[in-house]
């Protein structure tokens, strides 16, 4: 597999699919490895899919300062990445708490993002809240499904603070737009992927700087997609739509009956809409 050396000396992994103009894809998690993007839904005939494994995940080795977890330091070694590979400037895909590390990649780095495609993404970077109600309301879309009232239950024992840990497990069919075979296979594959030390120190406090961040975005000229599932319970769309609007060149678009994984729920809509975009 191959990999490159972070500003720290962590020796960073990444996998390779297809060919073509490279697109690097940053996962969500935060802090999982890259297995669960596969190859977002065959967008690999379109682009060549750079796969980034994040320090302490995956193939990627753990490094020995913790702290170098927080997204603000991430920020270099997408840079270490980018020179790795000898790229003057980079197109970006990163999907959930991964966009919070594109934009503040973004801002500090504005001249090397040729085009940037944020798909259902974690907004805590620019500022923006998901309100409880905003949840809810998308919840309510699912009425009809089977698992639905039991689900629901579970999602407003969590908001009401009194979660369990069946609650969790119960509200899982609200991230993807079909809870069938695909996506609870999609969902059980996902177990042990993410480090949870890592995650812990991802958003720590004074990370983010939302102000300076939502400013140097507001500058950010180049092409911008932000993709939002209608029936994503993480980052609903108005939440998404919001944050279209700080930047001045985004188009938002919302992807019919999909969750927060929408080349799982339907790989040839998203692949259609990215590929697209991103030219």
């Amino acid at each position: 597999m191959p990999a490159f050396f972070a500003p720290d000396g962590t020796t960073l992994a990444y996998h390779v699919f297809g060919a073509g103009t490279p697109l690097i894809c940053l996962p969500g998690g935060p802090m999982q490895d890259a297995d669960y993007l596969g190859e977002l839904g065959g967008l690999s005939a379109h682009r060549q899919l750079i796969m980034v494994d994040p320090r302490g995940t995956g193939r990627s080795a753990t490094p020995e300062d913790t702290t170098s977890y927080r997204c603000d330091r991430l920020v270099d070694d997408v840079e270490a990445l980018r020179e790795h590979l000898g790229l003057d400037r980079i197109d970006l895909l990163a999907h959930c708490a991964g966009a919070n590390l594109a934009a503040l990649y973004t801002a500090r780095h504005p001249r090397r993002v040729g085009k940037l495609a944020l798909i259902t993404p974690s907004p805590f970077a620019v500022g923006l809240a998901v309100t409880g109600e905003a949840r809810l309301e998308v919840a309510r879309l699912r009425e009809e499904e089977p698992w639905f009232a039991a689900a629901f239950a579970a999602l407003e024992a969590i908001m009401g603070g009194k979660a369990t840990d069946d609650s969790w497990t119960a509200i899982d069919p609200f991230f993807y737009g079909r809870w069938d075979a695909a996506a609870q296979a999609h969902h059980a594959a996902q177990e042990g992927h993410r480090n949870d030390e890592a995650a812990a120190a991802f958003g720590a406090e004074g990370v983010y700087d939302p102000a300076a961040t939502r400013a140097a975005l507001a500058a950010f000229d180049a092409p911008v997609l932000l993709l939002a599932g209608e029936v994503d319970l993480n980052t609903p769309p108005s939440v998404v739509a919001e944050y279209a609007g700080l930047f001045p060149d985004a188009e938002f678009v919302v992807q019919p009956r999909a969750g927060h994984f929408p080349w799982v729920d339907n790989a040839d809509r998203f692949v259609a809409t990215t590929a697209k975009f991103l030219g």
